[in-house]
């Protein structure tokens, strides 16, 4: 069973459980796409990397979709990293979606690039070229969209995509979330697309279960919209929708 309330622009659907979850936003997805298709020849959509996502992707793999007609993009990566690490968000994405279905293009982030101000630049006139229609959020546990921090979220910034210091909770993040063992492991500089490219495009789906999660859904919706919380500016948005089970969904107010 899903509930469904509105926190300012903010469309929320709370399933029962993760696995419902993955199978609502798939299907509400899948159909959006279609729609899409029928307006236009190609469509671009931004995926986010985490362990989040994985019963969204795994459910979106059974929809009836085009995938020929899509190009494909990362929002965020780490700086250094092997590009074919299982760590690596190119190469998560690889293993659970793009490299399952025959996509019209898939545009990595160079991780491993030599100059990382070249590789934001090159990386922006990529999306300005094939500007984005759709993107999958997730929620980081600090409330970040993307790699954008609080400390770098910045709601006015500039840039398309920049580099960024992973802050504590970040990092810590992917320890708890097992993608690294130790977080003397973790990368601590990274790839991001910015909060205002990210909030330019018509259509977010944001996914975002568990029970780590509920206290940045509940700032997510409840709180300030401050870059303390990054996520609260998808309150402002036109048109996102948060998917969250009971757990992610346990703090805010009804």
């Amino acid at each position: 069973m899903v509930t469904e309330l509105t926190k300012g622009r903010l469309k929320v659907k709370i399933s029962d459980t993760r696995a419902e979850l993955g199978q609502v936003a798939a299907r509400e997805v899948g159909a959006y796409i279609r729609e899409l298709m029928k307006e236009k020849d190609e469509v671009n959509i931004v995926f986010a990397s985490a362990p989040s996502q994985n019963e969204f992707l795994a459910n979106l793999l059974l929809e009836d979709i085009e995938w020929n007609r899509i190009n494909a993009f990362h929002m965020d990566e780490y700086i250094g990293i092997d590009p074919h690490a299982p760590q690596a968000f190119g190469q998560f994405l690889r293993d659970r979606i793009f490299s399952k279905k025959d996509f019209k293009s898939v545009n990595y982030i160079d991780s491993k690039a030599a100059d990382p101000q070249k590789e934001c630049e090159r990386y922006a006139s990529l999306l300005k070229k094939m500007p984005t229609d759709i993107v999958f959020l997730g929620i980081g546990e600090n409330g970040h969209l993307a790699f954008n921090d609080p400390h770098v979220a910045f709601f006015d910034d500039p840039l398309t995509v920049k580099t960024v210091d992973l802050d504590p909770v970040c990092i810590q993040q992917q320890v708890n979330d097992g993608c690294f063992s130790r977080i003397e492991d973790v990368p601590t500089r990274a790839y991001t697309i910015t909060i205002p490219e990210l909030l330019f495009v018509k259509k977010l789906f944001a996914i975002v279960p568990t029970i780590a999660k509920a206290n940045a859904i509940k700032g997510t919706c409840d709180g300030p919209i401050v870059s303390a919380c990054p996520a609260s500016i998808l309150r402002t948005h036109r048109d996102c929708t948060l998917y969250v089970d009971r757990d992610s969904a346990s703090l805010i107010s009804r």
